[in-house]
C-alpha cells in the first residue's frame, strides 16, 4: 500500500452522506483539540491535508480519507468542546453514535487521548463504546514530545489505569516530531487491520 496516494474523499454528518466503498475503516475519536489532524498530518506525510474547522477543535463533519483505494481513513467530530451550546453537543453526538452503529465498513475505533492528562469521562465514556463493540481497544496518546520521559511514563500507567485497558489492548504514544510515532502506528495498522495485503498483492 503506498500511503501517499492519499487523497480527502468527502465530508457528512449522516448514513447517507457516506462513501460507497468495500474499504476496511479505521476512525479516529477524541476530544477537540486532542490533535487528531495533526496526527493525520503526521502519519501520511502531508502538511495541512487534514480537514479542519474555521473555529479550531470544532470540526463538526466526519471525514473520509482514502488510504491508496485500500484503507480509509475516518475522523470523527471531536467532542467535549467547552463552548459548545447543549443543541450542539447533542448533535455531535449523533453524527458520531449513527456512524459507529450504522458503518459496517468500520473494523476499529481508536481513541486519542492528551498524553499530558487524566483521561475525562467523555473518554472513558469513548472507551466503554469501543469495548462493548468486543475485540481489542487502541488508545493513542497524543503530544507525548512535551512530557519528560519520566512524566510521559506516569501518564501512560494513569491512561491505562483510567481506561480499564487490558493486556490485550494497545496503547500507542505520539508525537507529530519523530518518524518513529507515524511508523508505529503504520506497524499497527499492517500487522491487525492489513495483515493479509502482501498476499493479496503478490498473487
Amino acid at each position: 500500500m503506498n500511503i501517499h496516494n492519499a487523497r480527502f474523499l468527502l465530508s457528512g454528518v449522516k448514513k447517507e452522506h457516506y462513501p460507497v466503498s468495500t474499504m476496511p475503516e479505521v476512525a479516529f475519536a477524541g476530544r477537540s483539540n486532542v490533535g487528531k489532524s495533526s496526527m493525520i498530518n503526521k502519519i501520511l506525510n502531508r502538511k495541512n491535508f487534514a480537514r479542519v474547522s474555521a473555529t479550531p477543535g470544532k470540526t463538526a463533519t466526519i471525514n473520509f480519507y482514502d488510504i491508496d483505494k485500500k484503507l480509509m481513513l475516518v475522523d470523527l467530530p471531536g467532542y467535549g468542546y467547552a463552548a459548545a451550546s447543549k443543541g450542539e453537543r447533542k448533535a455531535l453526538s449523533d453524527i458520531i453514535n449513527e456512524y459507529l452503529t450504522e458503518r459496517k465498513q468500520l473494523v476499529q475505533l481508536i481513541l486519542l487521548v492528551d498524553s499530558r492528562h487524566k483521561p475525562t469521562e467523555d473518554d472513558r465514556r469513548m472507551m466503554d463504546t469501543i469495548k462493548s463493540a468486543g475485540g481489542m481497544a487502541v488508545v493513542i496518546a497524543t503530544k507525548t514530545d512535551k512530557l519528560s520521559k519520566r512524566e510521559l511514563e506516569e501518564n501512560l500507567d494513569r491512561i491505562i489505569e483510567t481506561l480499564n485497558l487490558s493486556d490485550g489492548d494497545i496503547l500507542l504514544p505520539f508525537s507529530t516530531k519523530t518518524a518513529e510515532s507515524a511508523e508505529n502506528f503504520w506497524d499497527y495498522i499492517y500487522d491487525y487491520i492489513l495483515f493479509d495485503l502482501d498476499d493479496e498483492e503478490g498473487e
